[in-house]
């Protein structure tokens, strides 16, 4: 059995933003709050979107102080600069960070509930404002998905929001505006979506429909995250990252994430390291660890992935597949936590706290091994270095 939620409508093509006056107007939607971060308001990203709602007669107001894995005390700025304004939905414009601070402010933004009330395994369903999401970066996939994560500002704890009012109504997916983005972010949003698709299809919470966008995802991400890195303007790569990116997101929101995710989440949230390097960091060890456990399923992702030879069995295909995991982190100068510069010191004593957190987020429980504390805190300390 499997229940799979998608948003209402996706727009997908070089161009599609010039679209957006039109598909706000399907769902009679005129008054938005925009929500994004610095860059893209200094990039001439934000501009662009003004003047096409401007175009067709649209003001919007906007929230441009959305920060890097944001954090409880931005949300509740976003929320009360919602309340300042007659808004009917929320337009998350941005990375995975301007998107999921726009969702948790559609949904708490006319609610009197604290963020930490909301955080799984609490679900919330109940929707609040429509959510528009026009992601600029080919990686979170958090334009399709019910998902947000927000930092609590005491306790440096990533907090997963789940539900249905997290799920977009409207997305527009338009590769165009990721060919300015720099080789890190492309590399670090690529590896985050890919590592989606390989988790979403040994998840435990698999299905038939999960599995379809995982292993599309795979075979769209894993030959032209090179070429995107290597040719920023490669229009051909960056539209298959974005596709790629997008079926993802369908393919966690609809099955889940698991182990590399649960253990990453803490270490951006105590060390500040964004979060598809962490995931990076962490995705040949995990993979490695938790392979015996779903050998052919690993084996078909690396045969999706082309990394595997026709006819070669599972234990050669998932020993490929963890060696191309490996390379790629050094193709793409994925650091580890020692030469990141991360105190030793202090990831040490993190890694109790940082285990715990693991679990509580639920993600490590979906992995085909399932981990107790002290196997993740062992996992933590081969991930040093």
């Amino acid at each position: 059995m499997a229940a799979i939620h998608l948003p209402r409508a996706i727009r997908i093509g070089g161009g599609v933003l010039n679209e957006l006056p039109e598909a706000l107007g399907q769902f009679g939607l005129s008054r938005p709050l925009i929500v994004t971060d610095g860059w893209i308001a200094g990039s001439g990203i934000l501009q662009r979107v003004l003047d096409v709602l401007a175009g067709a007669g649209i003001a919007a107001r906007t929230f441009a102080d959305a920060v890097p894995d944001p954090t409880v005390t931005c949300v509740e700025a976003a929320c009360a600069f919602l309340r300042e304004g007659e808004h009917d939905c929320v337009i998350g414009l941005g990375g995975g960070s301007p998107i999921d601070t726009a969702k948790i402010v559609a949904v708490k933004g006319l609610r009197d509930v604290a963020v930490r009330d909301l955080k799984a395994p609490h679900q919330e369903d109940a929707p609040g404002l429509p959510i528009v999401a026009i992601p600029t970066t080919a990686g979170t996939g958090s334009e399709a998905t019910r998902f947000t994560i927000i930092t609590d500002t005491e306790t440096d704890e990533k907090m997963l929001c789940a539900g249905l009012a997290y799920l977009p109504t409207l997305a527009l997916v338009d590769f165009e505006l990721t060919l300015t983005k720099p080789a890190r972010l492309t590399a670090d949003t690529g590896i985050d979506s890919l590592v989606h698709a390989v988790e979403a299809y040994v998840s435990r919470r698999a299905n038939p429909f999960s599995d379809a966008a995982a292993l599309s995802a795979m075979r769209l991400i894993w030959p032209n995250l090179p070429l995107a890195c290597a040719d920023p303007g490669n229009r051909a790569a960056r539209e298959a990252l974005m596709l790629g990116a997008l079926q993802g997101g369908i393919a966690f929101s609809n099955s889940s994430v698991a182990l590399v995710h649960g253990m990453s989440r803490p270490i951006g949230a105590h060390f500040h390291v964004a979060h598809g390097l962490s995931n990076a960091m962490l995705m040949p060890l995990v993979t490695q660890w938790s392979a015996p456990m779903a050998l052919p399923r690993y084996a078909q992702c690396a045969r999706a992935m082309g990394v595997a030879r026709a006819g070669e069995s599972d234990q050669g295909a998932v020993g490929r597949l963890v060696e191309a995991l490996q390379q790629v982190n050094h193709d793409l100068s994925v650091p580890t936590p020692h030469s990141y510069g991360i105190d030793r010191a202090r990831w040490d004593a993190l890694v109790p706290v940082m285990a715990a957190q693991a679990i509580a987020s639920g993600s490590p429980a979906n992995n085909p091994r399932v981990p107790d504390q002290a196997e993740i805190e062992a996992l933590y300390q081969q991930a040093w270095s």
